[in-house]
C-alpha cells in the first residue's frame, strides 16, 4: 500500500463546539474565549465551528496546574 494512500493517514476526529465544552468542563462562551484568544485552535466549516480532538488533548494538557504554582493563592 502507498504510504501517501488516504488509507494509511489516520482520522481526524472533530469534536463540535459543545462536545469540546463539555469535554473540558467549561461553557460553550469559555471555549469560543480560549478560541478567540487564540489558546485552542478551530475550524469553521460553512456555519459551524469544529475542533479536532487531537489539539483540544493537547489543549487539556497545557492547563495542567504545576505542583507549588498555587501558593499565592493560600491564606496564611
Amino acid at each position: 500500500m502507498d504510504s501517501d494512500s488516504p488509507a494509511s493517514k489516520p482520522q481526524v476526529q472533530w469534536m463540535s463546539s459543545n462536545e469540546a465544552a463539555q469535554r473540558l468542563g467549561v461553557t460553550t462562551a469559555t471555549l469560543y474565549r480560549f478560541i478567540d484568544e487564540g489558546r485552542l485552535p478551530a475550524y469553521r466549516m460553512g456555519r459551524v465551528i469544529r475542533l479536532k480532538e487531537s489539539e483540544v488533548n493537547d489543549f487539556e494538557t497545557t492547563c495542567r496546574i504545576e505542583p507549588g504554582s498555587l501558593s499565592h493563592l493560600l491564606q496564611e
